[in-house]
């Protein structure tokens, strides 16, 4: 079905923008959310959120800075209204799901009920597991009039080729993905089925339950074959940075990942930590790092690394 011309799409969070982007859409996108990075193009849109926090401190002073925000009742981000006003969106894509990740629902009902020259539709995401990606992506997709079953059918191809190469493995290696560092949590949601479909064991982490705090004690109970750190809006780089705080605490040499060489850092910022259709890119680089003699998409050195290089 062709698109109508008089779309007018602002989106709030980066995974959203990357569902509009493969639905067909990023030319009918006229502002973004200061995280909004991919497809690289839409860098050059208006930017409709920015942060109060400064992401360059460590991530330790990032939560603190966070739990401070959140106490005082605080969004986390702010929309830039005059902006809004501009640019007359016909639609608005955010989230209702994490305070954390990006600009609240409250803030964003807010904003719009302060616009005059235009009332948006909005359209809020909220998955916890891979399938509600999907069906966000069919939903977004009938909103707009396009019809998202290839892009679906495409995705789900690419699931199913991973997890066919992977039912016969026994026993599957187990795995902790941790998804801040400093204090250590373990990755919820989506994070533990990736796992799964990949060929791992997830533990420390529910599979459609929000991200935990873990404490050592935790850590060194489960001693996991494999770990997998992917710290929440970090990239590859920064990821090696941070990591290295790991080191500090005496359990963390003991540990099986650690002493077999089985650590390994992830872009979590433009894949894990992304619920969109790079879930599945995200789920392949998993299956990369638990198989490599089965699997070689190309992700080694640009989306993961082991950390001890």
């Amino acid at each position: 079905m062709t698109t109508q011309v008089y779309l007018k799409i602002v989106s709030l969070l980066p995974s959203a923008t990357e569902i509009i982007d493969c639905l067909g859409l990023t030319k009918e996108l006229v502002g973004r959310s200061h995280e909004c990075d991919y497809p690289s193009l839409v860098r050059e849109l208006p930017v409709c959120t920015t942060a109060r926090l400064d992401i360059t401190r460590s991530s330790g002073q990032i939560d603190q800075d966070v739990q401070t925000l959140l106490q005082q009742a605080l969004s986390i981000y702010n929309i830039e209204l005059q902006t809004l006003q501009k640019l007359q969106p016909t639609h608005i894509v955010t989230q209702d799901q994490c305070d954390v990740c990006a600009v609240n629902f409250a803030t964003v009902e807010a904003a719009i009920a302060q616009l005059t020259d235009s009332k948006p539709q909005v359209i809020s995401l909220q998955p916890n597991l891979l399938k509600e990606v999907f069906a966000d992506i069919e939903r977004v997709g009938k909103t707009f009039g396009i019809d998202s079953q290839p892009v679906l059918r495409g995705l789900k191809q690419r699931i199913k080729e991973i997890t066919t190469k992977i039912e016969n493995i026994d026993p599957k290696p187990t795995v902790v993905a941790l998804e801040w560092i400093e204090p250590l949590m373990g990755g919820g949601n989506w994070i533990p089925e990736l796992v799964e479909i990949a060929g791992g064991q997830p533990l420390l982490g529910v599979k459609g339950e929000h991200s935990p705090y873990l404490t050592w004690e935790s850590l060194t109970a489960a001693n996991p074959d494999v770990i997998v750190i992917m710290p929440c809006g970090f990239d590859l780089k920064r990821t090696q940075q941070e990591a290295q705080i790991l080191s500090n605490y005496s359990d963390w040499k003991n540990l099986k990942a650690v002493k077999n060489g089985q650590v390994f850092i992830v872009d979590g910022n433009a894949y894990f930590n992304r619920p969109s259709q790079r879930l599945v890119d995200s789920t392949e680089i998993l299956a990369e790092i638990l198989h490599p003699s089965l699997f070689n998409y190309g992700f080694k050195g640009n989306s993961w690394n082991p950390l001890f290089v």
